[in-house]
């Protein structure tokens, strides 16, 4: 009985990290054609529309369950529209770009800051 509880376990875990591994090329694919960037920016950087996605702190699970139940102007993705699959795609592309400049590293920043 115990070996049952065990291999349960063993395959939850590979579900799982299948599900958090996604295809960043279909993701990007994807980004553009859902109209993501139209909030998010091209760059997922953000906008007055859309949170910064690049970067994201969030796991890939935790994106679809927001994306499903957002918070906030968002509006919701039933699975109709984008499966789970093509928001785990969506969270690789996301998280392979890169994340904001630091403060030090944009000149007009420092300039300002300078006086």
């Amino acid at each position: 009985m115990k070996t049952i509880w065990i291999l349960a376990a063993i395959l939850a875990a590979a579900g799982a990290l299948a599900q958090s591994n996604g295809n960043a090329e279909n993701g990007k694919r994807l980004f553009l054609r859902d109209g993501c960037w139209e909030c998010h920016g091209y760059a997922a950087q953000g906008s007055r529309d859309g949170a910064r996605l690049a970067a994201t702190v969030l796991s890939a699970p935790a994106l679809v369950r927001y994306v499903r139940r957002p918070s906030g102007a968002m509006p919701a993705y039933i699975d109709k529209v984008a499966s789970d699959q093509d928001l785990t795609d969506i969270w690789a592309y996301v998280k392979s770009l890169p994340g904001p400049k630091p403060v030090k590293d944009i000149p007009l920043l420092n300039e300002i800051k300078g006086k």
